[in-house]
């Protein structure tokens, strides 16, 4: 009989309110906000600003907006986690143990690695459901991952995988779904990406790269390897490449920045401003930071950035379905794990 216990497997999403009440966002943009890799201030202006301003203020107008996303299962995120977590497990079958978490909110990072460890798992691999790396998503994610089990008397192995921006099987899903498009009706396509403060990309750079040049993230290179910014272009290009798009077809874009910094350009919003004032009449977009729809993709790009481009003379803002819970995306994950379980 083998000493070796189950190779346990934590998948890791942002997190979402427990309800599409005021009270149930309110405690979510608390604890997201609060997290000083997502609003990296010092602590006291950081409380200010989140428990003074932006939690009492925007849960009201955010848990409208959770209202409609919500579906008769439950948030979308959530839902499609779950089906992921149990798709995973049934694919690499009884020797893993496959646990979904948040991290912000239920099912806790806390309470998913208990039960892990609770069946004796031999190792642990963490893979968070951000394809790019970026210190607010992936980096927090680990972060509260070891501080979980820095409280242990045993701590197992551990294998992060901090990011697969160019994963193959994860593009040609991508580019599947795209495909099932008319492409060539589309007067432009657009990947939007969700944004990061300018500020927090020079914070990662450590070779005095970042943002010296305007072409400094379309390549990959050693100096901006885990770069989200750099990794999303070679998201992009990925796809686009799949897709067999010029690229004179295609602009990789951000979405969803916060207060009056710089963040990551070219913004969404003006893009679509943009192509609508060139006369663009049907719009394409992807959603490639996100593996499952949620409240970026099917409010704000999917109604939000619809309306306004509407009200700019176009006529068509169509959505790249996500990954969701699609067998493919289901599979490329199970490769992933057994890729990185080395006790296997």
């Amino acid at each position: 009989m083998s000493a070796k216990g189950k190779t346990g497997v934590l998948l890791v999403n942002l997190g979402t309110p427990d309800a599409p009440q005021r009270g149930a966002v309110y405690r979510y943009l608390r604890q997201f906000l609060l997290d000083p890799r997502v609003i990296d201030y010092p602590w006291l202006p950081r409380q200010l600003l989140v428990q003074g301003i932006i939690a009492p203020f925007r849960s009201g107008s955010s848990a409208r907006l959770y209202r409609q996303l919500w579906t008769p299962e439950g948030s979308p995120l959530k839902v499609y986690g779950k089906r992921l977590a149990e798709g995973v497990q049934s694919r690499l079958g009884g020797d893993y143990a496959v646990e979904l978490a948040m991290r912000y909110q239920q099912p806790s990072i806390s309470s998913a690695i208990n039960r892990l460890l609770n069946r004796q798992v031999s190792e642990i691999v963490v893979l968070s459901l951000f394809p790019q790396y970026a210190s607010a998503t992936t980096g927090s994610v680990f972060e509260e991952v070891m501080r979980v089990l820095k409280k242990e008397e045993v701590i197992p192995p551990l294998r992060f995988v901090s990011d697969y921006y160019d994963f193959e099987p994860m593009i040609e899903v991508f580019a599947s779904n795209a495909a099932a498009f008319d492409l060539a009706s589309y007067d432009h396509l657009i990947f939007s990406y969700h944004g990061l403060p300018q500020r927090q990309l020079r914070k990662a750079d450590r070779c005095n790269h970042c943002l010296h040049s305007p072409d400094c993230c379309q390549t990959i290179c050693a100096a901006n390897q885990f770069c989200y910014s750099a990794q999303c272009h070679a998201t992009t290009h990925a796809i686009a490449q799949k897709l067999n798009l010029p690229k004179e077809k295609f602009t990789t874009t951000f979405q969803s920045r916060l207060g009056p910094e710089k963040w990551a350009q070219p913004y969404t919003s003006q893009v679509i401003e943009s192509l609508a004032a060139q006369g663009a009449k049907r719009l394409l977009v992807f959603s490639p930071a996100f593996v499952a729809d949620c409240l970026e993709t099917l409010i704000e790009i999917k109604v939000e950035y619809l309306e306004m481009f509407e009200k700019l003379g176009g006529e068509h803002l169509d959505l790249v379905p996500s990954l969701n819970d699609d067998p493919r995306w289901i599979n490329a994950v199970a490769d992933m794990v057994r890729a990185n379980a080395h006790a296997r």
